[in-house]
């Protein structure tokens, strides 16, 4: 019998680069064991006063102490909304002209932008504009979308330092592609890389210029490592900046929000919208409403931040800064001496570095390859036990025109949610595998 068609996006369709490494792992039959730091699943607790609700779900005086779960409003429980609004005035941030709406992720709250700020569906006009290496989702939900994208492409230099093009680089892809927004992630997913301030006024200024929406991905809010981080430092964040610094930058603002990376809570699967902009956050709020609510008890969970001081959500931000800045210099440092020769992004900010073997590979060499081997047959005896690395290749972060070379074909991209441990087995495995690898 025949089966009935699919779709063209699903006859196309791969597994995320991302996740790729997993489910051909998780295909092998023997007994071989992986460190998968190919996916950004934090693996520490989450905030105490989460934690705590999560404990107490049906105690007396939870909202689910009977065992009825209802629906929420569609923009979310006003509790809920009021703890991502704290989080971001424990940062140092004015909120009095925010608003925000909780959104199952922030997946879906980067799926009603592309939504809200891009052309109509096929039309290829009002495409986003994004900053290569980008994360692979605002690609592939704007495939799934039927919307456009263009980029310009950031480069990985010997040193392990990523850097901005000119922005009369930019302009030109600008005028180029007439983009309606641009995607700017502060806090790096996937190169590590750092915003600071002064970067970010030069690209409100192209925003307020040509007339775009200035979208700020901050899931990494807080998470920085550089030199002038710490103390009373404030970090940097779309909302650190404000008519004063750019004229005309407010009303075009947006950021995305989770619960995710900052708080440990991948699973809770609950993100914010938040926009200056009132219009637009009606309309997001409208184009929610398919969806019904987010969910409920996750709001519950993380609303709980709503009632914690500042000075304690600080404290939280030394304690994961101080957690993950250990790793990152421990992880570069140990990668350089067991692999001379390759490149690691430098350790500004969230929790990935990319590893670049550029200058140990010919020019034949595709790391998406080297990534599957891994996954599906590689190993290295370790310890009297066969082990394997999970990473997500790069070539999937870029987008590169046809016959042009892909940056990320000899790039790797790891992140740093194992132990430390076992994050301080990963330059020797990773050099032994790339070994055994090339000598195939």
């Amino acid at each position: 019998m025949t089966a009935p068609r699919m779709s063209a996006l699903f006859e196309k369709r791969q597994p995320s680069m991302i996740r790729m490494a997993q489910i051909r792992f998780d295909e092998r039959n023997d007994e071989c064991e992986a460190i998968n730091v190919a996916i950004g699943n934090v693996s520490l607790p989450m905030y105490p006063a989460m934690i705590e609700r999560m404990n107490s779900l049906g105690d007396s005086g939870s909202p689910f102490a009977d065992g009825v779960v209802k629906y929420s409003a569609t923009s979310g429980v006003p509790e809920c909304i009021d703890a991502f609004l704290n989080v971001i005035g424990s940062s140092g941030f004015a909120t009095d002209p925010l608003h925000a709406h909780i959104t199952e992720g922030g997946t879906q709250a980067m799926e009603l932008v592309i939504s809200g700020v891009c052309g109509d569906p096929g039309s290829g006009e009002d495409p986003l504009l994004l900053i290569d290496a980008a994360y692979t989702n605002y690609k592939t939900l704007c495939e799934r979308l039927g919307r456009d994208t263009c980029s310009i492409t950031r480069r990985l230099d010997d040193e392990g330092r990523f850097s901005l093009p000119r922005i009369e680089e930019i302009e030109k892809v600008i005028a180029a592609r007439n983009p309606n927004a641009i995607i700017v992630i502060p806090f790096d997913n996937p190169t590590g890389q750092y915003y600071r301030k002064e970067t970010l006024i030069e690209l409100a200024k192209l925003a307020v210029k040509y007339n775009l929406w200035l979208v700020s991905d901050e899931a990494y809010r807080e998470l920085y490592y550089t030199d002038d981080a710490g103390g009373d430092t404030p970090c940097t964040s779309v909302w650190a900046l404000s008519d004063a610094d750019v004229p005309g930058i407010e009303g075009r603002r947006v950021s995305i929000e989770t619960t995710s990376k900052v708080w440990n809570a991948c699973g809770l699967r609950i993100g914010a919208l938040v926009t200056d902009n009132e219009a637009f956050h009606r309309k997001a709020i409208a184009e929610h409403t398919v969806s019904l609510c987010s969910s409920v008890i996750g709001q519950y969970i993380f609303g709980a931040l709503a009632h914690e001081d500042h000075a304690a959500l600080r404290g939280w931000y030394d304690k994961q800064r101080a957690y993950y800045r250990e790793m990152l210099f421990a992880f570069t440092d140990g990668m350089q001496h067991a692999l001379p020769g390759v490149v690691v992004s430098s350790p500004e900010a969230a929790l990935y570095s990319v590893i670049d073997v550029k200058n140990l590979v010919d020019e034949n060499f595709q790391a998406v390859d080297f990534v599957m081997w891994c996954a599906k047959e590689g190993s290295v005896q370790k310890d009297g036990r066969e082990m394997t690395l999970l990473t997500a290749p790069m070539s999937g972060f870029y987008s590169v025109p046809a016959g042009t070379p892909n940056p990320g074909r000899t790039q790797m991209r790891v992140a740093y949610v194992e132990t430390p441990g076992r994050m301080t087995l990963i330059p020797e495995l990773f050099a032994e595998l790339l070994q055994a690898y090339l000598a195939r």
